[in-house]
């Protein structure tokens, strides 16, 4: 909601599930999702008395190269810390995380600064049944969890959505998390504050979204709660509150905590971390074009609009696959390329669910098909069809196009002519009255009986040279 009156301020803290094969700080499998509840665990996850937990070296790289591919600091040593709260589904009673100390420092993301991006583990799962109970599935706990806490440099729901649409795809990118929130891969956490002056407001943080329409329906909310409240004189008061998608408000869970409530110590269990120059040169050689270098890329090698571009860069294996096409193609343009891949390769390719890769057409027979849409040898419907055969065969399209290419022998065309005028009667006196509609009707007789292979414009000037 936009009040010039105003100034809206927010932050962002997301958390993204990495993965890696094991939990953080033991060897059970990462698999969160498990519906056999309880299945992935052990006494250190569980927290059982007298164990000692180890670090997964595997997530901590992967959040040092979160940090590297976003211009954040890698400090030479950092640590883990004890954060202690009671919750069910918490089982040692703390969660190891890091608090003053984190792996990366700094950073920015579509304009916005970050403030840090830490490493902790999550927590495991309730789920609440009748009649008062809940059960506790223990399959996420210790998942190895990152935190990226921004700036308040957001002044929008819109940019705020913006922002976690570009982490998720970096995340993605970087192949360190698949940061899907309908499974709870990536959560968002908002901070909103509204003021009238340049002083930040009352902030109120809005916990656990986890879908971008609640990011922006949560925030826009807020911020309209806000306002009223500052028009009527009442008080903000600092809290951390919930989202309820059904009525579409917020609602207040509790008076927001300071750092002091969770007893920060350092985790006595765990050995300081160092992260040497040998690795941080090998993670930097490990991080892949981010996507908004290649959308920028694509807009200037390609002549694509900035439109296209983020379409393409929306999903890597979309982008490799356009780009792998491109440099194999011959004659068909940036522009044919990416229709043909965003409308119908695309959808066999969503129909099987399945990745560009996985399927039998690979960007050498794709580019080869664009070839002789290009030159003119295939028309679209002939290339849609071409292109289900090589979907279901994985055959050339050079051994596909004969049996379904263009006729055009004019003899032959004239013998299909001369069959729909004598067949069609009404429709050729109807021409003659210069009624214009009864022509295409003749051609969309004459293709039906040429069962799509007749050349359309070959096909209008026999029409016209025996009509008249």
């Amino acid at each position: 909601m936009e009040n010039e009156k105003y100034k809206t301020t927010i932050g962002l803290e997301i958390h993204a599930e990495l993965k890696t094969k094991s939990k953080m700080f033991c060897d059970c499998k990462n698999d969160p999702d498990k519906k056999s509840p309880n299945v992935n665990v052990c006494p250190v996850c569980l927290a059982h008395p007298g164990v000692l937990p180890t670090i997964n070296r595997q997530a901590v790289e992967f959040v040092v190269k979160l940090g590297l591919a976003l211009g954040g600091k890698i400090p030479e040593h950092s640590k883990f810390d004890r954060k202690s709260y009671f919750y069910p589904d918490l089982p040692k009673g703390y969660q190891i995380s890091q608090y003053d100390e984190p792996l990366v420092s700094g950073g920015i993301l579509n304009g916005v600064h970050l403030t840090r991006i830490h490493l902790e583990e999550d927590t495991g799962r309730l789920q609440h049944g009748s009649k008062n109970s809940s059960l506790v599935d223990f399959n996420r706990a210790g998942v190895p969890l990152m935190e990226l806490v921004t700036e308040p440099d957001i002044k929008s729901a819109d940019e705020a959505l913006a922002f976690a649409k570009e982490l998720q795809l970096t995340l993605r990118y970087l192949g360190i998390s698949d940061a899907d929130m309908e499974k709870g891969q990536m959560r968002v956490e908002a901070n909103v504050s509204v003021s009238k002056g340049s002083e930040l407001g009352t902030k109120v943080e809005v916990k656990n979204l986890n879908s971008f329409q609640s990011v922006k329906g949560a925030i826009e909310y807020e911020v309209k709660r806000h306002i009223e409240a500052l028009e009527k004189g009442e008080k903000i008061v600092q809290a951390t509150a919930g989202w309820d998608t059904v009525k579409g408000v917020t609602y207040i869970q509790r008076i927001k905590e300071n750092a002091h409530d969770y007893r920060y110590m350092p985790e006595p269990d765990l050995p300081p971390l160092e992260i040497t120059a040998d690795v941080l040169e090998r993670l930097k050689r490990d991080i892949p074009e981010l996507p908004s270098e290649k959308r920028v890329r694509f807009v200037k090698e390609y002549g694509l609009s900035e439109t296209q571009a983020n379409t393409l860069s929306f999903d890597r294996d979309i982008a490799e696959f356009y780009e792998e096409t491109m440099s194999e193609k011959e004659k068909a343009s940036a522009e044919l390329v990416f229709n043909y891949l965003t409308s119908d390769f695309l959808g066999l390719v969503n129909a099987a669910q399945i990745t560009p890769k996985e399927s039998k057409i690979t960007p050498a027979k794709f580019a080869d098909l664009l070839d002789l849409v290009e030159e003119g040898t295939l028309n679209s419907r002939k290339a849609k069809d071409v292109l289900k055969e090589m979907w279901e065969t994985g055959l050339d399209p050079h051994d596909i196009k004969d049996s379904v290419s263009q006729i055009t022998d004019t003899s032959a065309l004239k013998e299909t002519v001369i069959k729909i005028i004598e067949a069609n009667p009404k429709a050729v006196e109807d021409y003659k009255k210069g009624k214009g509609n009864s022509l295409q009707f003749l051609i969309g007789k004459a293709m039906a009986e040429l069962k799509g292979r007749g050349n359309p414009e070959l096909l209008r000037k026999i029409f016209e040279e025996n009509l008249n």
